[in-house]
């Protein structure tokens, strides 16, 4: 049941959410979901480690960049079958519809300076 709770725990944040319909869409860096969420760094980064956590994304690093995507599953059952279903849960839902339509202009190189 701790797996289970552990994932329903995470998907309880509106802001968690929102991560997981971004990442649909593209694997983002932290900048890049601050600067869609509209929220402080450590907020993001703080959301993501209980996604994390969770079985839900995970990170890797390419030089300077620590870009996170979403897991394929395999950590948690109960990870899978919510990644399946949250992709098309929540389609019609105006406030996520305009996040992600605002990724394709959120540039890591502007945000990030590296």
């Amino acid at each position: 049941m701790k797996a289970f709770l552990k994932v329903m725990r995470a998907l309880s944040d509106p802001n968690r959410v929102k991560i997981i319909k971004m990442l649909q869409h593209k694997v983002m860096c932290v900048c890049e979901m601050r600067a869609a969420l509209q929220i402080a760094q450590p907020s993001v980064s703080k959301h993501l480690k209980i996604l994390e956590d969770a079985g839900l994304v995970f990170f890797h690093k390419d030089g300077m960049w620590v870009n996170y995507q979403l897991a394929d599953g395999s950590a948690s059952p109960y990870a899978a079958s919510l990644l399946g279903n949250l992709r098309h849960w929540l389609e019609d839902d105006s406030e996520l519809t305009e996040i992600v339509e605002k990724l394709s202009s959120i540039r890591r190189e502007d945000l990030c300076g590296r």
